[in-house]
């Protein structure tokens, strides 16, 4: 057995046999009535991936309101938990372990989604980005505010949707709060400019994440939670920085040491963002010294570069997202240093089999 750092087994909060963790990615393949996950397409593609240490799922919506893609599982319908069951005992039986993200998109959405109503978000100011619907992409458009009331359900429906994973079998679940989705519009200035508990301040800008968390735990141990933050995200998803964004996130992680999380996982720069004087370009560098759990990072890693960032101590687990489309067992591969195949972008997003779960082993490959 190789002793590189991505193979080396993790023990904290929970097991895990290697540090390989396959991130979550939006795959669009619950095309059916009621966005419910397949045995035949979610269960295969997510049981030829469990060797990984940890598997995060897509986002999968906390409700009606959260949908801003085509095709998204959902985990708020009882048909939507029952397609759940059927993946995680898939994976589960090949000694895998699952952990399902939790997802509302906000703004990220479009009123084709809604019946014609705005989506919803931390102040009424349009991301000027573009919604992915049955008909396209489509412009977004400027959301509605969210009243106090549509706060406290939409903390109810993550609650729920926690507690729906608990009953469909997943080792733990992930709040996104990440990428320009919900929480991340809360969470900067320049998308929320409330003048209420939930605005202002950078403690107040965080509150709705941590009310979130607050009621999440309340039907899920602390230990089987862990939370996605992108702190340098700028000029994607609609999401800008300003001189406040990295210390709101410093505020964040250092208040997630007051509980006891499965981890926290963040995300390099998910583009250059070197010409601004206030981002980070060097995340879990930065990170590290100010969390004592388990650091998670993404974004942009190879088998050197996840190898290398654990041998530094700035991260203890690795997440890898595109790798894993095309590497059903990117584990192995590593272990044996073999060579990685390459994904095939124009079917990341398309409906059925391929591109899904037609990739082949190294092993059959060579046979």
């Amino acid at each position: 057995m190789s002793k590189q750092p991505l193979l080396i087994p993790y023990r904290n909060n929970f097991n895990l046999r290697n540090r390989v963790v396959m991130a979550p990615m939006t795959r669009n393949r619950a095309d059916n009535e009621g966005n419910v996950p397949t045995d035949e397409l979610h269960g295969v593609y997510y049981e030829q991936r469990a060797s990984a240490g940890l598997i995060i799922t897509e986002g999968s919506q906390v409700s009606e309101r959260a949908v801003g893609y085509i095709n998204t599982p959902g985990i708020h319908s009882d048909a939507q938990v029952e397609g759940w069951k059927k993946v995680t005992k898939r994976v589960h039986d090949k000694g895998g372990k699952i952990f399902i993200q939790l997802w509302h998109v906000g703004r990220m959405s479009h009123p084709d989604f809604h019946d014609g109503e705005l989506p919803l978000s931390a102040s009424a100011i349009n991301p000027e980005a573009q919604a992915y619907t049955a008909d396209g992409f489509k412009d977004t458009v400027t959301p509605k505010a969210m009243t106090k009331e549509e706060i406290k359900t939409t903390i109810k429906d993550f609650q729920n949707a926690a507690a729906n994973a608990v009953e469909a079998g997943f080792d733990g679940v992930e709040i996104h709060s990440s990428n320009g989705y919900l929480f991340h519009q809360f969470f900067n200035a320049t998308s929320n400019h409330r003048t209420d508990e939930y605005g202002g301040s950078i403690e107040n800008r965080a509150r709705f994440f941590f009310e979130t968390l607050d009621a999440v735990k309340a039907v899920i141990p602390e230990e089987k939670i862990g939370a996605r933050f992108n702190p340098s995200l700028n000029g994607i998803f609609g999401t800008t920085m300003d001189e406040e964004t990295i210390p709101t996130f410093e505020y964040i992680i250092k208040k997630l040491n007051d509980y006891n999380l499965a981890y926290i996982h963040l995300s390099e720069p998910f583009n250059d963002v070197s010409d601004i004087p206030f981002a980070v370009t060097e995340i879990a560098k930065h990170f590290r010294p100010l969390y004592n759990g388990t650091l998670m990072i993404n974004a942009g890693f190879d088998q050197e570069k996840g190898n290398k960032v654990i041998e530094d101590g700035h991260a203890d687990l690795v997440s890898f997202g595109k790798l894993y489309v095309s590497n059903p067992d990117l584990v192995e591969r590593f272990e044996h240093d073999l060579e990685l195949a390459d994904w095939d972008s124009d079917t990341f997003y398309t409906p059925g089999k391929k591109g899904y779960i037609d990739y082949p082993t190294a092993e059959l490959k060579e046979a």
